[in-house]
C-alpha cells in the first residue's frame, strides 16, 4: 500500500467516526464525484465496519452537470421529478446521516446562461428543502469534506502541471484535516476542545451585536436573544456528537435577521454554482441588503440574491482568527469549505436552527420571530483579514474587543 492509499484510508475512518460518528444501524448517504471511487469505497468500507445497514452513493460528475446545463429540455431540468424528491423522503424517513465530498471545478458553469444556472440552483433547493431543514436542525450528524482533483487542483495550482498540482492539494487536505498526524482522531479530539472553550466564552457573553470593521467595511450585526455558540463538535438530535466540516477552524453562530446596518466587503473568491465570484461589496440596511455588487461574476450575484426573500439577509456569523493555518498557507483554495476556515465570514440565508436555545424544536415561524434568518440558500462569503477588528457590543451599551488586527483580543 502506498503512503497515499494509507491516507486516503485514514481519512476515511476518520470521516466516518470522528466526522458523522457512525453507529449500528445508521443509514449513510455519499455524494461523491465519480473521479473519487477509490475514496468512495474507503467510507462505504469505513461506515460498514462501524455498523452501518445501509450506504447510499450518490455520484456526481462535472462534465455531466455541464452538459445538462447547456442542452437538457428546460421543462426537464427546471422540473424536479418524484422520484427524486421520493429519494429525499426515503433518506429523511430512514434518518439518513450525509457525507458531502467535494471536488469540482470551480469554474464548471462558467460561462453559462446565468438565468438558467440559477432557476436550476432555485428548482434543487426547493426539493432539498426539507433536507436542509433537517440538516440546519442537526435532526441528523452530517459532514462536509473534499477530495483533490485535477481541474480544481490547477485552479488552485495554476504554475503546476495537473499530476503535481493534484499532489499538491492532497497534500493540504490531509495537512488540514490532521491525517498527516499519527492519530488523526485524537488530534480532533483536542481541537474540539480548543474551539468548545472559545464558543463558551462567546456564549457566556451574550453580546448583543458585533461591529466589524476594516477597510471596505464598516457594519454592526445584531445577534438574537439566547443565541449559542458552536465550535468544533456538534450534537445530533439523539444526542451524538459530530464534526460537520473537516477542516474547521471557526465559531459560529446566528445573526439577528433584523439588525444588521452598515457596509461589508468580501476578502477571498467565492466558488458558487459553478462560478467565482470576486471582490463582492454588500450594504445593509435594517436586515437587508439594499446594495450589492461584484468585480467578478457580478451577474451571478444578483441571480443568487433574486432566490428569495431570505437570501438577502444573514443567516450565520463566523469567527475565525487570521493566524489559523489554513489562512497562514496563503492558499486561495477557491473552495468555501476551506476558505471559510481561513478567515472571517458570513452566510447569505438560512440560519442554523441549533444557534439559539430551543431552536431545534422551534417552527419555521417561531425561528423567524426570534430573529434567526429562513431561506432555502445558504451561501457562506469571506470578509476577515489581518486588518479586520470586531467589537462586542453588550445590551447596556459597553463595548468589548473581540478581534483586534484579524486576531482574538485576548
Amino acid at each position: 500500500m502506498t503512503t497515499f492509499e494509507h491516507n486516503l484510508e485514514k481519512y476515511a475512518a476518520l470521516t466516518a467516526k470522528t466526522g458523522i460518528n457512525v453507529q449500528s444501524g445508521d443509514t449513510i448517504v455519499i455524494q461523491i464525484a465519480v473521479t473519487q471511487s477509490q475514496l468512495a469505497r474507503d467510507i462505504t468500507a469505513a461506515c460498514y465496519d462501524l455498523g452501518a445497514a445501509e450506504v447510499i452513493i450518490k455520484w456526481q460528475d462535472d462534465l455531466v452537470d455541464r452538459l445538462n446545463m447547456q442542452h437538457k429540455d428546460e421543462d426537464r431540468l427546471l422540473n424536479v421529478p418524484d422520484f427524486q424528491t421520493q429519494e429525499y423522503d426515503y433518506w429523511l424517513e430512514h434518518g439518513a446521516k450525509r457525507i458531502s465530498v467535494m471536488s469540482s471545478n470551480p469554474d464548471n458553469l462558467k460561462g453559462l446562461d446565468s438565468d438558467r444556472v440559477a432557476a436550476v440552483q432555485k428548482a434543487n433547493g426547493q426539493a432539498m428543502l426539507k433536507v436542509r431543514q433537517a440538516t440546519q436542525a442537526n435532526k441528523n450528524s452530517w459532514i462536509v469534506i473534499a477530495a483533490a482533483s485535477p481541474a480544481w487542483a490547477h485552479k488552485v495550482f495554476p504554475d503546476d502541471d495537473l499530476q503535481t498540482a493534484t499532489d499538491k492539494l492532497w497534500t493540504e487536505i490531509f495537512k488540514t484535516t490532521r491525517i498527516d498526524q499519527d492519530d488523526p482522531i485524537k488530534a480532533w479530539e483536542a481541537h474540539g476542545h480548543k474551539l468548545q472553550a472559545k464558543a463558551a466564552e462567546l456564549n457566556a457573553a451574550q453580546f448583543k451585536a458585533l461591529h466589524y470593521t476594516a477597510p471596505g467595511t464598516d457594519i454592526t450585526i445584531g445577534l438574537p436573544e439566547n443565541h449559542i455558540w458552536i465550535g468544533g463538535p456538534n450534537e445530533s438530535s439523539d444526542g451524538r456528537p459530530f464534526v460537520a466540516n473537516m477542516p474547521t477552524e471557526e465559531v459560529f453562530s446566528a445573526a439577528d435577521a433584523n439588525n444588521i446596518n452598515g457596509y461589508i466587503s468580501s476578502t477571498k473568491p467565492l466558488s458558487y454554482a459553478g462560478n467565482t465570484l470576486n471582490n463582492m461589496k454588500f450594504t445593509f440596511e435594517n436586515g437587508r441588503v439594499i446594495k450589492a455588487t461584484a468585480e467578478e461574476g457580478n451577474d451571478v450575484l444578483q441571480k443568487l440574491l433574486q432566490t428569495d426573500a431570505g437570501v438577502k439577509s444573514l443567516g450565520e456569523v463566523a469567527l475565525v482568527p487570521d493566524p489559523s493555518p489554513i489562512s497562514q498557507s496563503k492558499i486561495t483554495f477557491f473552495n468555501t469549505l476551506f476558505d471559510e476556515n481561513a478567515s472571517n465570514h458570513l452566510a447569505l440565508g438560512s440560519a442554523y436552527a441549533f444557534s439559539i436555545e430551543g431552536g431545534t424544536k422551534m417552527t419555521e415561524e417561531q425561528l423567524k420571530a426570534a430573529g434567526l434568518n429562513r431561506s432555502q440558500a445558504h451561501v457562506d462569503f469571506m470578509v476577515g483579514s489581518s486588518q479586520m477588528n470586531i467589537d462586542g457590543i453588550k445590551h447596556d451599551g459597553s463595548v468589548v474587543p473581540v478581534f483586534r488586527n484579524g486576531d482574538w483580543a485576548d
